[in-house]
């Protein structure tokens, strides 16, 4: 098709037919490839690094009063939930659902025809962290916690990369829909 052609096309309009925006929809896509590629590779590094260098539940003073760094693991969901059960499916159901829950977010991202940026970085940053405590479960039956802020005696719940990439996701696609409003 030429540009004539293209223009008095019925549906010259549409995003399909605009070789631009065609184009910048496979960048875009591959931008968040790379930020959930970069937050995967950068938790798992910082993770084997906390593994190697500092002694289960070792805490590591960073700034006096309000950040350590340590090594903890959590067999649990998000927070903690369910890791003081002792049940034997506990992890297998974890997993599986952390690989459907994955596997429906990136279908859903590669087949969006249209997505704003904001909700494709936040999603990008959640597929991130999921699959990399992801695979700290499948490797390790638990996922491998070491960022611990607190005020006095008040602890925050430890945790990683992989999750500060998620809630900062979570929260960039919430401000994103309300943005829409």
């Amino acid at each position: 098709m030429n540009h004539e052609e293209i223009s008095s096309h019925p549906k010259a309009g549409s995003f399909v037919h605009n070789p631009i925006l065609v184009s910048i929809h496979r960048h875009s896509r591959l931008l968040y490839c790379a930020i959930a590629i970069l937050v995967f590779v950068f938790d798992q590094v910082t993770k084997s690094m906390v593994r190697k260098s500092i002694a289960p539940h070792t805490l590591v003073p960073v700034i006096h009063h309000f950040f350590n760094l340590t090594n903890t693991s959590n067999s649990g969901a998000a927070f903690g939930l369910f890791s003081a059960s002792s049940a034997p499916w506990k992890t297998a159901v974890l997993i599986l659902v952390s690989l459907a829950l994955l596997a429906a977010l990136g279908i859903f991202v590669w087949k969006s025809v249209r997505m704003e940026w904001e909700s494709g970085v936040a999603l990008a940053l959640i597929l991130g962290g999921a699959a990399s405590n992801l695979m700290d479960r499948i490797r390790y039956g638990r996922v491998t916690d070491f960022l611990d802020f607190y005020i006095r005696q008040y602890h925050w719940f430890t945790f990683n990369l992989a999750d500060s990439a998620i809630v900062a996701g979570a929260g960039l696609l919430v401000l994103s829909l309300l943005a829409d409003r």
